[in-house]
């Protein structure tokens, strides 16, 4: 896909990034997550983003991720397939050229991981990534990977193929500079833990879009949700907040990583096989799951 077009997709609608399903012994289940993705596709969500954040793409091998976009490709129709990529440049430019050739359709580069790095690393790990593939990139702004305005001003003026900008920080002050200074040259993705809680900020701030975490296991219900956030209908909103996301919130916080353990556990309830997450997470006690059940309700399939 030209990376206009990604960029256009990226800003059209809600996003999500389905988790990774895995067998008994832990390793990738095709079948199960093709099964997954169609289910996604048959909603309007824009882009699905393959091996991102929630589908563990800290745990997968470096050969695994584009095997997960191959397979996403297949189950996915027409709706576009952005691919994670990661850890350091070297690995990063070697994930982002594979998983073009299988197919995606654009690159989440996402943080290098455990040590800090200055502006000028983080803009030559970027720069190294675009150059090395031909799709559009999309940079995630957090953890260890925290981009300056001027930085982001840089890259945009210097790689035709940077077409988005994701944030994890929630330093909005900041993300307001960066939609100030650029415009319409990126398009801004909200990309803060069940982002639902931070959208109408986010909007705000001039973020087009988000990616919902949640969109893996009531699809519909996050649907509404940004529908309603866009049709400027807060009441609706704020029903959904309070029924749905802030009971749900309280159940993630209740572990580290439960931010995509109790993703996974959604899927799981709604009839998906997608196995166990991998370690370092842990999967939720019986008695979350039944909580996590509960909060589903009449979202169940």
């Amino acid at each position: 896909m030209d990376p206009q077009e990604i960029k256009t997709a990226l800003g059209a609608g809600l996003l999500s990034f389905p988790v990774t399903a895995f067998d008994a012994e832990g390793a990738f289940a095709p079948e199960p997550f093709k099964a997954h993705v169609e289910w996604l596709s048959g909603y309007p969500a824009s882009a699905l983003f393959a091996a991102g954040g929630t589908g563990e793409m800290f745990s997968l091998k470096p050969d695994e991720i584009p095997q997960v976009v191959a397979a996403a490709k297949e189950a996915a129709g027409d709706t576009p397939i952005v691919s994670g990529c990661g850890y350091g440049t070297a690995m990063a430019v070697d994930i982002a050229r594979a998983a073009e050739a299988a197919g995606a359709d654009g690159i989440l580069l996402l943080p290098h991981y455990l040590t800090e790095a200055p502006q000028e690393g983080l803009a030559a790990h970027a720069r190294a990534v675009c150059n090395a593939v031909g799709i559009g990139v999309t940079i995630y702004n957090r953890g260890m990977a925290k981009y300056d305005p001027d930085t982001v001003a840089r890259l945009a003026d210097e790689l035709p193929n940077l077409v988005g900008f994701k944030d994890g920080s929630g330093e909005v002050g900041k993300m307001r500079q960066i939609t100030a200074k650029l415009g319409d040259r990126l398009t801004y993705l909200g990309g803060l833990p069940t982002a639902e809680v931070f959208a109408e900020a986010y909007l705000a701030a001039g973020f087009s879009t988000y990616s919902s975490a949640v969109f893996n296991f009531v699809p519909r219900l996050a649907i509404e949700f940004y529908d309603s956030l866009r049709a400027g209908n807060r009441a609706r909103c704020e029903e959904i907040l309070n029924d749905f996301f802030y009971p749900f919130l309280k159940l993630r916080d209740r572990c580290p990583g439960y931010a995509v353990s109790a993703i996974k556990a959604g899927v799981r309830i709604q009839g998906f096989d997608a196995g166990a997450v991998r370690a370092p997470l842990t999967d939720l006690t019986d008695e979350e799951m039944t909580m996590l059940e509960r909060i589903i309700g009449s979202e169940k399939r």
